[in-house]
């Protein structure tokens, strides 16, 4: 009898989930590329094969929810002053943050510590435009606040709940996006008639 190989995924991919765990875990800077290495089951010479350095490595982890953010972007301007394009905007917005909820984390919580690196530049620019276009759209201060609230309390829960310790992890994530939908869309409730008085 013949033992069949062990057929393992593809070495990259696996190589990009263990390090987006470990950079969430214990940071970028925390984690090393031999303690990636070793946690994937591979050599740190695997590692640098396929991923010239551990920047490189943050980069293709970082890369898909950075273009995502980037395409969102695009697909919300003008559209925070309609009610039903707002809808629309915060079920994708919840959406995208429950998809990339370990990248969201370590642009949120580690992108001071990481700024120079291109791919949380290029996040935090997004982010910026991505701000500055609904503070445009909306006339007063207090809706401004109110949008800003309710849009980064958002991102921030799923954010820090990354880690499997915290409590919103351990929900079943359709029970987390229906709660966060509504939640957002109830601060937001009042923008609908403020807008309608503007």
């Amino acid at each position: 009898m013949t033992n069949s190989p062990t057929h393992r995924g593809d070495p990259a991919e696996e190589l990009r989930a263990v390090a987006l765990r470990l950079f969430v875990e214990t940071s970028y800077s925390g984690a090393s590329l031999q303690q990636i290495a070793d946690a994937a089951g591979y050599a740190k010479s695997s590692v640098l094969y396929h991923f010239a350095s551990k920047e490189a490595l943050l980069e293709a982890v970082l890369k898909p929810a950075v273009e995502k953010i980037g395409i969102l972007l695009e697909s919300s301007l003008g559209r925070i002053a309609d009610e039903q394009q707002r809808q629309a905007f915060v079920e994708e917005f919840i959406d995208y943050l429950l998809e990339y909820r370990f990248e969201a984390h370590i642009i949120i919580n580690q992108g001071q510590s990481l700024a120079g690196i291109p791919v949380v530049d290029d996040a935090r620019r997004y982010i910026t435009r991505l701000s500055d276009a609904f503070m445009s759209e909306l006339p007063t201060t207090a809706q401004r606040v109110r949008l800003g609230v309710a849009l980064a309390g958002a991102a921030y829960v799923l954010a820090t709940s990354a880690s499997e310790r915290d409590a919103v992890s351990l929900e079943p994530l359709d029970e987390v996006r229906e709660a966060l939908i509504a939640v957002v869309s109830e601060l937001l409730v009042p923008l609908a008639s403020d807008l309608s008085l503007t």
